[in-house]
């Protein structure tokens, strides 16, 4: 999908936008959240700017033998397609992709629901497939993304990510730190300018961010807590729930 920025302007301008596609077999995103402050062009906008659909043929084409690889543990049936907008550091409206497990479609609908209207900025919201399904890429890109059926960095572990049921967010800013055989790995590499957490830049997380706050609310965990290694981009499902959705994934 083409990504397209939205403007204030243009959002009061059009009542009915155009590049909004209504496919078969949505889910309209209940708003469950108040948007009272909106106009009627943006709520309208707002409403049908997030939804939750099942992977359609379309959508698989995109995927397959990427971030859907051959040999993926994840039924498809389980895999859900969530759209959603999101604001960037200048305040424009931008759209943004997300196949995640159908267990988090509405908590991440939620929560990016509640960030949208904060303003909170996310540079990018795109599928990690439009980078090759290449994590380093993405993250080198800034770009928040959730499914990709892979293993956990210097491990042979399927990560979460793997089962639709992480989220990675402003993933530049928000590196992945590790210390393996002696050496400091990072990633992505080219993060070094945002590892030290007491300075001030933007799109950073902390225990003051309202991302993470959010996420800890619907129950997922931070990697930012870790202590054997750092990953403050990385929000999880904990591994109790993940027993009871995949039994024989351990």
């Amino acid at each position: 999908m083409k990504k397209k920025f939205l403007t204030a302007a243009l959002i009061l301008a059009v009542a009915t936008p155009t590049f909004f596609v209504n496919p078969p077999e949505v889910f309209a995103a209940k708003v469950n959240i108040s948007a009272e402050n909106l106009s009627a062009a943006e709520k309208e906008i707002f409403e049908k700017g997030f939804y939750v659909k099942k992977i359609d043929a379309e959508i698989f084409a995109r995927i397959k033998g990427k971030s859907f690889k051959d040999d993926c543990i994840v039924p498809i049936e389980d895999l859900r397609y969530i759209h959603v907008l999101h604001k960037n550091l200048n305040g424009e409206t931008l759209e943004g992709e997300i196949v995640c497990n159908a267990y988090i479609a509405y908590d991440l609908i939620d929560i990016f629901q509640k960030l949208y209207l904060a303003n909170y900025p996310i540079e990018k919201i795109r599928l990690v497939d439009e980078y090759n399904a290449d994590d380093e890429l993405s993250m080198r890109d800034n770009n928040s993304s959730c499914f990709n059926f892979r293993f956990i960095s210097h491990t042979k572990k399927v990560s979460k990510h793997g089962l639709g049921l992480a989220m990675d967010i402003n993933t530049l800013y928000n590196p992945y730190v590790k210390e393996v055989d002696g050496k400091r790995i990072l990633e992505p590499a080219t993060a070094e300018d945002y590892v030290d957490r007491k300075k001030k830049f933007p799109y950073k997380i902390d225990k003051k961010d309202l991302c993470y706050k959010l996420f800890i609310e619907h129950g997922f965990e931070w990697g930012g807590d870790w202590t054997d290694r750092k990953d403050y981009q990385h929000f999880e499902i904990k591994s109790d729930i993940v027993k009871m959705l995949y039994p024989n994934f351990f």
